[in-house]
């Protein structure tokens, strides 16, 4: 299994388009920031202390989570292109089981996914000190790879079963700008969830990638938003919070980062039993 996942890491990094649409995505989502939405969402902000700070960590958040999902859906790019190909074919008269098979696509993808998104952290706080706000703290480091291990696993659960009705690389493709495209809105990064409809706020809360985009606010804002808001009065900051999508609440009910995390969980298992029971249909 690991020596089949290494020839798909291989394949992968080998393709430079492949590596350039699955982070399309994130390169769209910072100009817009840069050019468009960084103003728009700053001006509808009260000016209040470490007001850029706080923001800046808002998109960051956004970004490495648009990151996990966009990285290891275009690592998925190499199972499809061996379907595409036949190679699968090939595979399956093999000695190989396809639960080998399923599992060297799902942990080389993971891994691609987890290494672009470490990269895009370590980015981020050259971002950070560039514009001469303070650096991640080792402990928001330490939590935030936790939290991008578990956006993967999510991301990747959700992702092989979805590839799995890709035929052709075209298709594929296709559907991975869209999916990079409306990532930003499902889990209220192009427009703060505060600012959308209840609706639209209650399907956001479902999704679950967006569960992973309020764990990584919530530890990247946590110090902007102490300085922020230490001369505030509680509900200033329990609205802001609400209005950008760092906290859910249902019902009036808050979710608990602990909540989030074993929702998290939940998905992940169902998603990969899913896929593997879909895959063994799906090649009988």
């Amino acid at each position: 299994m690991l020596i089949f996942a290494k020839r798909n890491l291989l394949l992968y990094f080998r393709d430079k388009s492949a590596v350039f649409f699955s982070l399309l995505a994130v390169f769209i989502l910072i100009a817009l920031y840069v050019f468009f939405l960084g103003d728009l969402i700053a001006d509808g902000v009260p000016d209040f202390p470490a007001k850029h700070w706080l923001l800046l960590s808002w998109i960051i958040a956004g970004v490495i989570t648009v990151t996990s999902v966009t990285t290891t859906l275009g690592a998925f790019s190499v199972m499809v292109n061996d379907q595409a190909t036949n190679a699968y074919k090939d595979f399956c008269v093999t000695p190989i089981k396809q639960s080998v098979l399923l599992g060297g696509y799902i942990i080389s993808s993971l891994s691609i996914g987890f290494l672009m998104c470490i990269m895009t952290l370590l980015v981020a706080n050259v971002m950070l000190f560039a514009t001469g706000e303070p650096l991640l703290s080792f402990t928001q480091l330490i939590q935030s790879v936790g939290v991008l291990f578990l956006a993967v696993l999510t991301a990747g659960s959700m992702i092989s079963l979805l590839v799995i009705f890709f035929k052709t690389s075209n298709a594929f493709a296709a559907a991975s700008t869209l999916i990079g495209t409306l990532i930003g809105f499902l889990t209220g990064i192009y427009i703060p969830i505060g600012t959308l409809p209840a609706y639209l706020q209650s399907m956001i809360q479902f999704f679950p990638i967006s569960h992973i985009a309020a764990l990584l606010r919530q530890i990247l804002m946590d110090a902007p938003m102490t300085e922020a808001f230490a001369q505030a009065p509680v509900e200033m900051k329990e609205s802001f919070q609400l209005n950008m999508g760092v906290v859910f609440k249902v019902n009036g009910w808050q979710i608990s980062p602990l909540v989030s995390v074993m929702y998290l969980l939940l998905t992940t298992i169902i998603f990969f039993i899913l896929s593997a029971s879909v895959m063994k249909y799906a090649r009988r």
